[in-house]
């Protein structure tokens, strides 16, 4: 990484993360939509960001969080399986 900026903001992160008054999955998690929403039928329909991911966006930037926006959230929700946006005839919605 040679962006300065991004640099300092995983220091800041690290810092704000141990200053953290619960862990940090208990409030990622805390995020997280409820089950049973619907898949989407096209990737058209995946959105960038949800209320869920705005509020965290919200929340960690009170909490002193740097380079965490709507996107950025919703994509963590993705990458971790807090939602699922596989599309309806995806073989993995079967599953």
């Amino acid at each position: 990484m040679r962006n300065r900026a991004k640099i300092d903001a995983t220091i800041r992160n690290a810092r704000a993360a141990v200053e953290l008054d619960r862990p940090l999955d208990d409030l990622l998690w805390s995020f997280a939509p409820t089950p049973g929403r619907p898949r989407p039928a096209t990737i058209g329909e995946v959105p960038a960001t949800t209320p869920e991911s705005t509020a965290m966006a919200k929340e960690l930037k009170r909490r002193g969080f740097t380079f965490v926006g709507p996107t950025t959230c919703y994509a963590l929700m993705q990458a971790t399986g807090m939602v699922d946006d596989h599309l309806a005839d995806c073989w993995l919605a079967s599953c």
